[in-house]
């Protein structure tokens, strides 16, 4: 599962970038002898976003996946709405409107994934929730090569489903592809939140909404479980990993880095999930999983790849 961070983008032409990213140091500056720092500490973001999932999982069966779920967002949302302070004045309502939508996004895209992850292995899980993003991608670009990142992605997915997705869980299947496609909207709706909100404003009252639209679920689910001392602990700890921690790490990070290489990190994420799924919850993949992941993640650096590529060439055509 990607963090709020991971996937704000500033255009939905990647599957994964930041606002942070109006920031960062230009490509070519001399920050880049020392990008292994900024490189560390999304990797470190990646790491801590899927053993919070992992953990998340194990969590389940006390609280329930939308129990989970809504300890998560509502952490998250506290530690954001004290860390940013945001201002609640001066804006129009299309800009609160925005905000909803992309709260509503972010309540979807977690429910989905964590119901998801409930039924079928973690690394499965974030290679099919990636599809949205990568699907993003290619329609954005409309460039032939995109066609072969589509077919390497859809082979993953084939391989994946053994022909019929025997081997997993359908319904799971069915939750992680749509948390993809909520992805993809919520790489949309955090762009334009970050041009209407300054900072992580927007990020932190869209985290409050989510929180507020997931209450009633998980207390129709879990009811009085959310409130075991344990649970809460567990939960905030989820909230630590999957949100705040990876944010702050990934917005560090984006100051000194590229959003071209960050996409591209990024899209690791089904490998790191993989890993996480494997050493905490014992989920071993067979060959053929392996295989369909890391079709995924090419496919996912080739759409990365191609944009980047489109990208300097326009700036080019401009420049002459």
């Amino acid at each position: 599962m990607t963090t709020p961070s991971a996937a704000t983008a500033a255009t939905p032409a990647t599957p994964s970038s930041s606002p942070a990213a109006d920031n960062r140091a230009p490509a070519g500056a001399p920050h880049r002898r020392g990008s292994l720092g900024p490189i560390g500490l999304v990797l470190c973001a990646g790491v801590s976003v899927q053993f919070g999932s992992a953990l998340a999982a194990g969590l389940m069966p006390r609280a329930g996946a939308l129990g989970v779920v809504t300890l998560r967002l509502a952490a998250a949302a506290l530690v954001l709405l004290i860390v940013c302070r945001p201002r609640l004045r001066g804006y129009t309502r299309a800009d609160w409107a925005t905000v909803v939508v992309f709260g509503g996004t972010m309540a979807g895209m977690n429910g989905l994934f964590y119901q998801s992850i409930d039924r079928i292995p973690l690394g499965p899980a974030v290679a099919l929730e990636v599809l949205g993003p990568l699907a993003l991608s290619v329609l954005a670009s409309r460039r032939a090569i995109n066609l072969v990142w589509a077919a390497l992605a859809l082979g993953g997915v084939f391989l994946l489903s053994g022909g019929g997705f025997g081997g997993l869980d359908l319904v799971g299947v069915l939750f992680a592809l749509g948390a993809g496609v909520m992805w993809a909207t919520y790489i949309v709706f955090s762009a334009r939140t970050g041009r209407r909100f300054p900072q992580a404003d927007g990020l932190a009252l869209a985290m409050a909404a989510a929180a507020l639209m997931f209450l009633p679920l998980g207390i129709a689910e879990s009811g009085t479980k959310l409130l075991d001392p344990t649970t809460i602990a567990l939960g905030s700890a989820v909230a630590v990993l999957s949100s705040v921690l990876p944010y702050t790490l990934e917005l560090l990070a984006l100051r000194r880095l590229p959003a071209s290489t960050f996409a591209i990190l990024m899209s690791l994420e089904p490998a790191i999930a993989a890993t996480a799924g494997f050493l905490v919850l014992n989920q071993s993949l067979s060959a053929t999983e392996s295989a369909a992941i890391a079709l995924v993640i090419a496919a996912s650096m080739g759409a990365v790849r191609t944009q980047v590529g489109r990208g300097k060439a326009k700036g080019l055509e401009e420049g002459s």
